[in-house]
């Protein structure tokens, strides 16, 4: 197994589950992060040698460290190979690792179809050499899928079976240290250190201007491991200090426990989605990785809400909109709305809860269903 970062640790961990309940004895290995290791995963090397942004320097500098990963990793999968390789999520490392073993004769599955619906359409030519399964976490999946030859199961999220359908906001709160009755701002400014490096500064600038305008507001910022220090250094450059929770991991409780949520694009506008809560999507990257990008982008959005609502529910600034005052007013608007349009809120709320029953399935059985049946074909 592969996951290139803590999104796929996650649903990797939720897949291993499954697996382990199928099969008595199952031995995972290969590269993941604390929720597979925790489950009795051997990784040979740890996630975030995988995490990169964007089109970044960063993936200039490492590019050859994750190319030499990936020709060892290849190279021993070959040499001894497993009953099945399942690529979590990482497309630009894992398709290519899949076809080659797929082309010795190793069974392939691929868990999360990667958004060939929103950009780099071409990478359907790469899917399809390189799964012998897709498992998918978006119903309309499938469908798109089949017309191009590509066999895949609709799983669920996992998430969605992790989230309560009604979060528990006083209990987080309450085991959080936040106080019960002000407003609280959750603050996600990504998983990567370079998303660190390009975004907590802005959020952190943000949040400065926010508390100018409601001195009762409390922020409270979970730090990915290993981020700890690097978000710290952000907020004290910010001159943010008051009030001001920073807690290591347990992004679920901050959101169970604020507002509103200010946040990068990615997994976790999903996860804010699921727990109901309103939210601010941001992204900010090189001008480099912009410009690749947007030219490959085949639809308006970006936030995982509103792709799937095929709308804008929640506001999303990026690049050059991604001001520290732009962010500080939208995320106040939603807190604002708490009073002056409340039915703004509930008509977001209930947009939300629907999607929540759209994912919830019973991913681990369903998954491990369908590894299944690959690795038995």
């Amino acid at each position: 197994m592969v996951a290139g970062e803590a999104s796929g640790d996650l649903l990797a961990g939720r897949l291993i589950d499954g697996m382990q309940a199928r099969w008595n004895g199952l031995q995972t290995f290969g590269i993941g992060g604390p929720q597979m290791v925790r489950r009795g995963m051997q990784a040979w090397w740890p996630q975030d040698k995988l995490a990169v942004h964007g089109f970044s320097w960063e993936l200039i500098r490492r590019y050859r460290e994750i190319v030499g990963i990936r020709r060892q990793l290849r190279d021993r999968l070959l040499g001894d190979p497993p009953d099945v390789f399942i690529g979590v999520d990482a497309p630009d490392f894992n398709l290519t690792l899949e076809a080659d073993l797929r082309a010795s004769g190793t069974k392939t599955v691929h868990f999360v179809c990667p958004s060939v619906w929103a950009w780099r359409p071409q990478r359907m030519d790469l899917l399809r050499r390189a799964a012998d399964h897709v498992l998918c976490i978006f119903p309309f999946e499938p469908e798109l899928l089949a017309r191009h030859g590509i066999e895949s199961t609709f799983v669920g999220h996992p998430l969605a079976g992790l989230i309560p359908m009604e979060p528990d906001r006083a209990a987080a709160r309450r085991g959080l240290g936040l106080p019960d009755a002000a407003p609280v701002v959750a603050i996600l400014p990504g998983s990567r250190r370079s998303e660190i490096d390009y975004l907590a500064p802005l959020f952190f600038a943000a949040a400065v201007r926010m508390l100018a305008a409601r001195p009762e507001l409390h922020f409270v910022v979970p730090a990915a491991p290993g981020l700890r220090a690097r978000i710290e250094t952000a907020a004290r450059s910010s001159g943010l200090s008051r009030q001001l929770h920073l807690v290591d991991g347990q992004s679920h409780a901050a959101l169970a426990a604020c507002d509103t949520v200010l946040l990068a694009s990615g997994t976790a506008t999903l996860e804010a989605a699921l727990f109901k809560r309103p939210m601010v999507i941001a992204y900010r990257m090189s001008w480099l990785s912009a410009a690749l990008i947007g030219r490959k982008l085949l639809q308006p959005w970006v936030g995982l809400p509103n792709i799937l609502n095929r709308r804008f529910v929640v506001p999303e600034l990026l690049q050059d909109a991604a001001t520290p005052a732009a962010l500080a007013a939208a995320t106040l608007d939603w807190l604002d709305a708490a009073q002056n349009a409340p039915e703004r809120l509930r008509a977001l709320q209930d947009c939300f809860t629907a999607m929540h029953h759209d994912l919830l399935r019973d991913t681990p059985a369903l998954a491990s269903d369908a590894i299944a049946r690959v690795v038995h074909a």
